[in-house]
């Protein structure tokens, strides 16, 4: 009696996994955002800070070897004290020695707004000299859970004395 109940059993178990299908997921969509990411490394609160360097990264033409923690400020506009749209927290190190190229991990975590709370993940390659940039968005959270993508950089200004930098950010990125 066991052995047929048993089968029994094993027979309609997958049947019944089955007719409760999996919550699906709601159409995927693209989204464009626009922001300025704002590299601060002068003043008395600098939001990049350089925590470590290899021996040679004084004597590279490139800097090559030098890491940089970032929590960035992302505005609307390239005014600093424009409206804060997010965060960008991360790292980047200068990865490259025969340009001045960064490896970039970041997450984007928005603070404001629609996508309050979400965050996007950028991990690229970051060729600094070329006008026009491109980083993939490799996931996310939140609204942008499972999201993936590209995004176009553009330096905006650059003060040589200090270092600190604002840069274009328009974010394509798919998204359910």
């Amino acid at each position: 009696m066991a052995k047929p109940l048993l089968l029994l059993l094993f027979t309609l178990l997958p049947l019944i996994h089955a007719s409760n299908p999996p919550k699906t997921l709601r159409r995927e969509k693209m989204s464009h955002l626009h922001f300025y990411w704002h590299d601060v490394m002068s003043g008395r609160n600098p939001s990049a800070i350089q925590v470590a360097q290899a021996a040679t990264t004084n004597s590279s033409a490139t800097g090559f070897g030098m890491v940089r923690m970032i929590d960035n400020p992302m505005t609307e506009s390239p005014d600093l004290g424009s409206k804060l749209v997010g965060r960008a927290q991360g790292m980047y190190a200068s990865s490259a020695q025969e340009e001045v190229g960064l490896l970039m991990a970041m997450n984007l975590a928005f603070v404001e707004g629609k996508y309050n709370g979400s965050t996007l993940t950028v991990l690229g390659r970051n060729p600094v000299m070329e006008e026009t940039r491109e980083m993939p968005v490799v996931g996310g959270s939140g609204l942008f859970r499972l999201a993936r993508g590209y995004v176009e950089v553009r330096t905006h200004s650059l003060d040589t004395k200090t270092g600190d930098a604002t840069v274009e950010y328009n974010v394509f990125v798919l998204h359910y």
